[in-house]
């Protein structure tokens, strides 16, 4: 499996995102001469228990996160923060919990990503580090962030796979939901 890195942008202080500074940033991006080589769409969804009793009999997660990758479409990857812990289950999971309504869908989020596929974890750091370098010295109105889950917390083997690419989708995710609340 390829790894792949997650980064968020992250604007200069005093200065507002806005479509206009998106741009900016793509315009830039495309100005380093990046080869788009293939294309990868993510969905990212928010669930939250159905509570039809003030205090619920069962204990259960109060947040479900979840993802799918169009590369495995026969896989559902969910993350329990609290727990910690990122499972992976059958695509159908999600089409099964809103039927019994233990959890309902609250929010999904659809990525789409351009990227180019690199096998090895040290090949593409270098890819990365050279683009981050490149990046730095011209003007921007912002930065990319890498966003890095501690793998570890969740027991997650040093063998890079989608379940890690699931932690990295729903660490971003819970970041978006806390910086809507500043």
């Amino acid at each position: 499996m390829t790894v792949k890195w997650l980064y968020y942008w992250q604007p200069s202080i005093g200065v507002t995102m806005s479509s206009q500074t998106l741009s900016i940033a793509i315009k830039r991006i495309e100005a380093l001469h990046g080869v788009k080589t293939s294309r990868w769409q993510i969905t990212a969804s928010q669930f939250r228990p159905n509570q039809r009793e003030p205090v619920p009999l069962v204990e259960c997660a109060r947040e479900l996160l979840g993802v799918v990758f169009s590369e495995v479409p026969d896989k559902y990857y969910f993350a329990l923060r609290q727990e910690h812990m990122v499972v992976e289950a059958d695509a159908t999971m999600q089409a099964i919990m809103e039927k019994l309504q233990v959890y309902r869908n609250r929010l999904t989020i659809l990525f789409e990503v351009d990227y180019k596929p690199l096998s090895s974890v040290e090949q593409s750091r270098r890819v990365v580090q050279d683009f981050m370098e490149v990046w730095q010295k011209g003007e921007t109105t912002g930065q990319f962030v890498p966003l890095d889950p501690n793998f570890s917390e969740f027991n997650l083997p040093d063998l890079y796979s989608w379940q890690h690419t699931a932690l990295q989708y729903v660490t971003l995710m819970a970041f978006v939901f806390s910086q809507q609340r500043t």
